[in-house]
Parts: C-alpha cells; structure tokens; sequence
C-alpha cells in the first residue's frame, strides 16, 4: 500500500500521478461532472452531493489532476455506529481508468477509517461490474453469496461486499 507525505496530500509534478486530498466546497459543481461522467446512468443530483458533503466531509476524497481537474472521488458513509462505515461511491473519469486511480483512493480512504478505528467497511457493487469486483476483491473486500434482488428499486440489482479492518 502506498503512503502519503506527513500533510496528507500528494502534490502533482510534472508528467506525475493527480494528487488525494479531501474534498472542497468549491469542488462541487466539478464534482457533479465527476459523477455525472463516472455515472451516466444515475448519477447523483447536486443537491445530494452537497448534502453528503455537509455530512462527510471528511469522508470524501477527489483525485486531483491538476489543470485536468478532477479525475476520481470516494465517498464514505459514517453512520451513527463508527465502528462500521459503507463507502457509498467510488468513481474515475473514463479517461482515467485502468491506471490504478480507484485503488490509489480506496487504499487511502480505507488508511483513514483503520486510523478512525472503524472496523468493518460495506459497499455494493453492480453485479456486473467485474472490474470493481475485482478491485474489492484484491482489496480484502468479501462478497455476499447471493445478490440482493432490487437494492436500489426493480432490476437494479447489487452485490453487497464487506471488509473487516
């Protein structure tokens, strides 16, 4: 697992990989088209995101590229338990993808919740999304044996995968 510098933030140089760092309240209409690039089919409406930032915001990590601007986010539910946390979105720009950008932000969202002592991490992943299901996998992520049918209304199906920390 890669570590950061002792500010918490990787600061891009030339021809280097885009920099985590947490969210900011004027990252948010660039992050709505984050979302709405990562996500066509649902993406989440700009009130939602604000509401999640006001909730989270030190839950939620963009990918910043720079001049590029942002590339990638997660995003962490802390219910009232915190010993438990579900990462409630994970996305990269089309562009971005397969180099490694999604792990880079769960390696590190999931370094902040060891250091919150969170114990146990929940997310859902469409059933066909073989590509995140392997990132989960590769990451300790654990899947349930059976789909839930209709999680998110009829015929959106997820997998449900948890991680004990």
């Amino acid at each position: 697992m890669s570590t950061l510098p002792a500010d918490g933030f990787r600061t891009p140089t030339a021809g280097s990989s885009p920099r985590i760092r947490q969210v900011e309240e004027t990252d948010l209409p660039e992050l709505v088209r984050l979302d709405e690039e990562a996500f066509p089919e649902g993406p989440y409406p700009f009130f939602v995101l604000r509401q999640l930032f006001d909730l989270y915001p030190d839950h939620l990590l963009v990918l910043d590229g720079g001049e590029s601007g942002l590339q990638g986010y997660v995003l962490v539910g802390m219910p009232r338990n915190a010993g438990r946390s579900l990462i409630l979105s994970l996305g990269v720009t089309r562009d971005q993808r397969g180099r490694g950008h999604g792990r880079q932000l769960m390696e590190e969202v999931l370094r902040r919740l060891r250091e919150d002592a969170v114990g146990e991490v929940e997310l859902t992943v469409e059933p066909t999304n073989t590509a995140a299901i392997e990132l989960y996998r590769k990451l300790g992520f654990q899947a349930e044996p059976d789909l839930r049918k209709n999680y998110f209304g009829p015929g959106a199906d997820r997998l449900v995968m948890t991680l004990t920390l």
